[in-house]
């Protein structure tokens, strides 16, 4: 087939999509929260059913990460999604408040494009058609090209559990032609009005310049701090365990350690006693041309692969068989330090610093470069330093004693279960939550009148009254007789 021929087909395609979906969403937005919520469950129950099967097609169809851990992923994704929203309102009158006489109203924002990536195919999947089902509406998915298969199975499955509990057909949808020309006829299209986008730095920046609202998400790089107050060795457990659960391929995983300089030999003897593997100085320039690519995004070859995968396309003879994690002593961080960015597979950066002044600086810089906004891991049992970092660091999530990885996505933490992270206005994102349902409506606010004009005619003059003795008497050398005419002046025009 022509590249000409496939991206007209994969256009047409889309535009049918689109469609089908104004039409099911024209229904979809009569049901009420109950009638919503009956579809959820059974997305949800679905999803459950199928996790295994699932999280075997992701693994096998593109190689990233540990199918078991993507079981976990997609019962987390659905099940996990479902204990939080289920009993959330989102449809119709969602608050009154009879003492201000205000009332607020749900509306579904209409039809969401989602944005799928190759890392967390199958839960992704589930995850935005829960939030976007429980806010009512209408989804059309973008599937990553390497995730096709996988993607697809999973939309033919909550979209069939949906309409078999009362949803509309083509209320969730798939294209089945993936190209960059459908993906950017998706997002500009008139009839989508939203794009929920998760995926690589390009793809959330067209999103954002697309010219429809978007909620997007940067990259993560969240560095993690061990505090002398920490308990080391656990602290060590939580991130060997969230840098190696399903190969590094959460974007809140940690992606370096960061230290003082008195701790650093008790932290990297129990990184290398749970199997952490410090490189020399030569395997760490080996490793190091691997990790990015050319242009300076990250290399898919490394990414949700396993330590013996990557030592070996890196050429690295002298890893143990029972290495988890990769890790590279360093010192810089920018373009030339390929280990101060993200890396979604099992690899660390370790940064070793004099001073807690010394390792903030370090977090700010690291974060500054790439990863504004998303995420930062610290351990500590020390609350006033806690307090310190989290004011400091520009990180929408402060993961304090857990995992970055299950932390930030609200599986360790009580943070809203997600696998969307909004970065907020200094990652380039349009909102630093976790992307929930809420995020998908808006609010129409009814408020009855409780003054006339008589009314604010008489509180603006009371309060000028004020603002004229109050301003007289805090400062002896303010003009009085000045101020006493612009008053007079203010309050004649007003009565």
């Amino acid at each position: 087939m022509e590249l000409q021929e496939k991206d007209l087909m994969s256009i047409q395609e889309v535009r049918l999509l689109l469609k089908t979906a104004k039409e099911a969403h024209k229904i979809l937005s009569t049901f009420n929260q109950e009638q919503i919520d009956r579809i959820v469950k059974a997305i949800t129950e679905a999803s459950l059913k199928n996790a295994e099967r699932l999280a075997k097609m992701a693994n096998e169809e593109t190689g990233f990460g540990i199918w078991q851990d993507k079981v976990v992923k997609n019962v987390f994704g659905s099940m996990g999604i479902y204990e939080a929203i289920k009993d959330m309102k989102t449809i119709g009158i969602l608050r009154e408040d009879k003492k201000n006489q205000t009332m607020e109203i749900g509306v579904p924002v209409g039809i969401v494009a989602g944005i799928i990536p190759s890392t967390n195919p199958t839960s992704t999947i589930m995850y935005k058609t829960l939030i976007s089902i429980k806010a009512g509406n209408c989804i059309v998915f973008s599937p990553h090209p390497g995730a096709k298969k996988c993607i697809l199975e999973t939309v033919k499955i909550v979209s069939e559990a949906a309409e078999a509990a009362g949803c509309p057909k083509g209320a969730i949808s798939c294209i089945s032609i993936p190209t960059m020309e459908a993906t950017n006829e998706l997002m500009k299209h008139k009839n989508t009005n939203l794009i929920l986008a998760t995926g690589g730095y390009a793809m959330v920046k067209s999103a954002y310049s697309s010219g429809t609202p978007a909620i997007g998400v940067g990259a993560g790089n969240g560095p993690a701090f061990i505090d002398k107050t920490a308990n080391v060795k656990l602290a060590v457990k939580r991130i060997m365990d969230s840098k190696t659960f399903d190969n590094g391929t959460i974007c809140a995983s940690e992606q370096s350690v960061i230290v003082e300089r008195c701790m650093e030999q008790a932290v990297k003897e129990e990184l290398a006693a749970q199997g952490g593997f410090f490189l020399n100085e030569a395997e760490s320039e080996k490793l190091a041309r691997f990790i990015l690519r050319a242009n300076g995004t990250m290399n898919p070859q490394i990414v949700g692969r396993s330590v013996s995968h990557i030592s070996k396309l890196a050429g690295l003879t002298t890893v143990p068989a029972n290495a988890r994690v990769l890790i590279a002593k360093e010192t810089r961080v920018g373009d030339e330090a390929p280990y101060s960015r993200e890396k979604l597979a099992p690899i660390l950066a370790f940064f070793v610093e004099e001073t807690v002044d010394d390792v903030i600086n370090k977090v700010v810089e690291i974060l500054s470069f790439e990863g504004m906004g998303h995420t930062f891991t610290m351990h500590s049992t020390n609350e006033e330093l806690i307090k310190r970092f989290a004011l400091r660091v520009p990180a929408s999530r402060i993961i304090v004693n857990s995992m970055g990885s299950l932390g930030g996505v609200g599986g360790s933490t009580n943070l809203f279960p997600a696998l969307t992270l909004g970065c907020g206005a200094v990652g380039g994102s349009s909102s630093s939550n976790n992307i929930g349902p809420m995020d998908l409506i808006n609010i129409k606010r009814v408020a009855f009148g409780v003054k006339e004009l008589e009314d604010i005619k008489k509180d603006a003059t009371n309060l000028l009254g004020d603002t004229k003795s109050s301003c007289c008497g805090a400062y002896g050398n303010v003009n009085t007789e000045l101020v006493e005419e612009i008053v007079k002046r203010i309050m004649k025009q007003l009565i």
